[in-house]
This record gives structure tokens, C-alpha cells and sequence, in this order.
């Protein structure tokens, strides 16, 4: 069960800072393999049902990362100034942002909801989806939605506590979400006992149920109070000067993060275009097996990140610059090397992790090269996620909008068009806009951090 409230304590920038990152990242990177979890079993469930099936599980995994980035609208603001008051001793004010991020949370929640549910159809249309496809992925896309408010006010809180240090909630929380979402989606779609197979159906209604489930989870662990931070009613107020805070840091990063889909999206119509079947081709079920299997670079990227923007944010507040700085160059090197090894085993075991994750002998044919080329921009995609991270921590969120958003638009789209479909190659063709992407803008966040700008920002 998750820790009940002890008086609050600041005791992460008093320690050697290699393990300090080490063990702050530790958490996150269980809790991030759990959540990985989730998303391959869906794809594999998927997979044993039909390509459309893979193709609905697909864009719901791209609708609900738009999802996740609109929620760092609040999310990003909440960390960065939590761990601002943290770090100043400042434990009141920091649950004072608490609470007023989550019921910013959950308007943020209803209007993504709602934003999705009525989107759903242009969605599927402007992928091209076939008759059979585009009725599939409709009902998927607008069942999932549901869950998404669920989603939003449990991903802030989380937000919240890490910001204060606490790294292991979230993570115990998070993780037996994703436990439960795994075993309620494959026994909803195989049928267990007296319950018949759902098929597909099954997938969303074990996302759903699990979801709220880890809502209540955390409100709950609130509720009673974990390391300093506890819900409280008469915080829960839209007029404050917090509020304005916490949107002014957070707008930058949910603009990032729209502006970023948009393009990952326009990059998805080109990858859905890459045959002249429709969507449910060969090409498109490579490219999401590819991209949900290269999710796992994603893990220690966001453990170290999240690390790195608990220490800055707190380092900051506690005015020591010097910590801050080092804390980045830390979690990248660390993230680096574990990272290292994901690029190996992607590039010698790709034939296998294709006919593990799907039946077609073409989609592995399709599949196998596109996914060697990637196992090579490991390293640079986890420089562009940790420093984001990093930045963020210390509230820098506008000149990271302006990158991620000029570089999918200007890089990853224009090249994956030219060697995707004008030069016909395909799926490999696609993916090397998606290198130049990652590669580019690795460069110019590892710049910005070293510019250290950021350190002077306030928040």
C-alpha cells in the first residue's frame, strides 16, 4: 500500500547524485515497463485477431499519446512548480498545486473526452480506412475515450508526487494498473469461465476498467496522505494565482505536444499511404508492430527523464544551479547505456520479434529492415526525451514547443514523403524522416541544455 503522510522532508540533494539519480529512476523505470506491458499485449492480442484489429489498437495508441501530451497542459506545470516548493521547503504551497492541478485534471479529461469521441470519425477517415477498418476503429477510438478522464486526473497526481520525490507510489500504483489492464484485456478477449470472448471489445473494456480502477487507487492514497501531500477540498479552487502558474509552464508543453501529434499524425498518413491498398495494408501493421516494440527505448528515456526533472526543479528551489546542471548530464549518460544494449538486441533479433508479434510472412518482409534502421537513432531518441524532461523540470517549455514542432513539420514529414512515396521506399523510406527527426532535434535540445538559459528561468 502507498505510504501514509509523515511530516514532509527534502533529503535528494544531500547525496552522492549518481545514485540518487540511479534510485530515483529505478521506480519509474518498473512502473514504465508495466505500462510498455500494456501496450505490446494489446498489439500481440491484436495481431492473433486480424489486421484491422491491429490497425484500430494502433491509431487508439496514437490518439491516446495526443491524449497524455494535451494532459501536460497541467502536468508539466504541476512538476515543475511542486518541485520548486519542494526544494524551498515550501511543503504547504506545494500541496496547495496538488490539489488544484487535479481538478484542473479532470477538466482537462472531459474536454480531451469529448474532443475524441467526436473526432473519432475524421480520425479513421483521414487514414484511409476501408469500409470494414473504419467502422472498427470508430467504435474502438470512442470506447477508449472514456477512460482517457480517468487517465487524466491519476497521470497529474502522479505528476504531483514525483515532483515531491516520491517516486515509488506512482510507480506501485501505475504498475498494478497495467497488471490489471493486461490480465482483464486478454481474459475479456479469449473469454474466461462463464464469460464468452469479447474479441476486440475486450481489449478497450480491460483499458477502461483499469484505468478508473487506478483513479481510485490514487485518490484514495491521497486521501490519507502520501509524503506531505494529501487532498484537500478547500483547495480545489479555479480562481487562484497557481492555477494561472501552473497553465502559463503548462500551455507551452501542451502546445509542444499537439503541435508534435499533428505532425506524427500527417507522418501516420503517409505510412498509411505507403501501399495502394487502404489502410489495413501490410506496410501499416509494420509500422505500428515497429513502433510499439521501439517503445521500449521509451522506458529508461522517461525514467531518467523524470528523475532528472524531479532533481532540477528541486535543485533550483533550493538555489543550487550547479546540482541542477549536473543532474541533467547524469540521467542522459546513465539512460545511455541501457540504452545501448535495446539498439543490439533490436537490430539481431528484429526477424524474431516480427514473427512473434504478428502472423504475415509480408509484414515481417516489411518490417524486419525498417526496424534494423531504427535499432541505429536509439541514442539520439533518448537524448531528445531526457533533456525534454530536464528542461521542463526548470519550466522551460516554450523554445522546446518551437523544436519538437519545427522539426517533425520540417524534417520528419517533408523526408518521409520524399524517400517514403516519391522515391518508393516504402516503409524503410518512411522511417528514415523519423531518424532525421529524432537525430535533430537530440542535437538541439543536448545545446539548449548546455546553454543553461533554463537556470535562470522563472517559474
Amino acid at each position: 500500500m502507498p505510504d501514509i503522510a509523515d511530516k514532509p522532508t527534502n533529503d535528494l540533494l544531500s547525496g552522492n547524485l549518481q545514485r540518487t539519480v540511479f534510485f530515483l529512476s529505478l521506480p519509474i523505470l518498473c512502473e514504465q515497463f508495466l505500462i510498455f506491458l500494456v501496450g505490446f499485449v494489446d498489439t500481440y492480442l491484436a495481431g492473433g485477431i486480424s489486421s484491422e484489429a491491429t490497425s484500430a489498437t494502433g491509431l487508439a495508441a496514437y490518439v491516446g499519446w495526443l491524449a497524455s501530451m494535451l494532459f501536460g497542459l497541467v502536468g508539466a506545470g504541476t512538476t515543475a512548480l511542486v518541485s520548486r516548493h519542494w526544494g524551498a521547503n515550501e511543503f504547504s504551497e506545494a500541496n496547495g498545486i496538488m490539489n488544484r492541478s487535479l481538478l484542473l485534471g479532470l477538466i482537462m479529461g472531459l474536454i480531451t473526452w469529448a474532443g475524441i469521441y467526436f473526432a473519432a470519425e475524421w480520425f479513421a477517415t483521414m487514414l484511409n480506412m476501408g469500409h470494414v477498418s473504419h467502422g472498427i476503429t470508430v467504435r474502438y477510438l470512442r470506447m477508449d475515450s472514456y477512460g482517457l478522464v480517468a487517465s487524466s486526473v491519476t497521470l497529474v497526481a502522479a505528476a504531483a508526487m514525483r515532483g515531491s520525490g516520491n517516486m515509488r507510489t506512482p510507480m506501485l500504483i501505475l504498475g498494478v494498473v497495467s497488471i490489471v489492464n493486461v490480465i482483464a484485456s486478454a481474459a475479456l478477449v479469449e473469454g474466461i469461465g462463464p464469460i464468452r470472448g469479447l474479441g476486440l471489445n475486450g481489449i478497450v473494456y480491460g483499458t477502461i476498467f483499469a484505468r478508473y480502477f487506478g483513479l481510485a487507487l490514487i485518490l484514495i492514497s491521497l486521501f490519507r496522505g502520501t509524503k506531505g501531500l494529501k487532498l484537500s477540498s478547500s483547495e480545489w479552487r479555479l480562481q487562484d494565482e497557481s492555477n494561472r502558474r501552473i497553465l502559463r509552464i503548462g500551455l507551452p508543453a501542451a502546445i509542444d505536444g499537439a503541435a508534435t501529434w499533428a505532425g506524427q499524425f500527417a507522418f501516420l498518413m503517409i505510412i498509411a499511404r505507403l501501399s495502394a491498398d487502404e489502410m489495413n495494408s501490410f506496410e501499416f501493421a509494420a509500422h505500428m508492430i515497429g513502433v510499439r516494440v521501439e517503445g521500449i527505448t521509451y522506458l529508461p528515456a522517461i525514467a531518467w527523464g523524470l528523475a532528472s526533472s524531479t532533481l532540477i526543479g528541486q535543485s533550483l528551489g533550493a538555489k543550487r544551479v550547479d546540482l541542477a546542471v549536473r543532474s541533467g548530464y547524469v540521467a542522459a549518460f546513465q539512460c545511455c547505456l541501457p540504452v545501448l544494449l535495446i539498439s543490439v538486441i533490436f537490430y539481431v533479433y528484429a526477424p524474431e520479434i516480427f514473427r512473434l508479434m504478428h502472423l504475415e510472412p509480408e509484414v515481417h518482409a516489411i518490417g524486419v529492415p525498417a526496424f534494423r534502421l531504427v535499432s541505429f537513432f536509439q541514442i539520439p531518441l533518448i537524448l531528445t526525451i531526457v533533456f525534454v524532461f530536464a528542461l521542463r523540470g526548470a519550466g522551460d517549455t516554450t523554445l522546446p514547443m518551437w523544436i519538437n514542432a519545427g522539426s517533425v513539420a520540417l524534417v520528419r514529414v517533408p523526408l518521409a514523403y520524399l524517400f517514403g512515396i516519391v522515391l518508393e521506399g516504402g516503409l524503410t523510406g518512411a522511417w528514415i524522416g523519423m531518424c532525421a527527426d529524432v537525430t535533430i532535434r537530440g542535437i538541439l535540445y543536448l545545446i539548449r541544455f548546455q546553454r543553461q538559459k533554463w537556470t535562470t528561468i522563472s517559474v
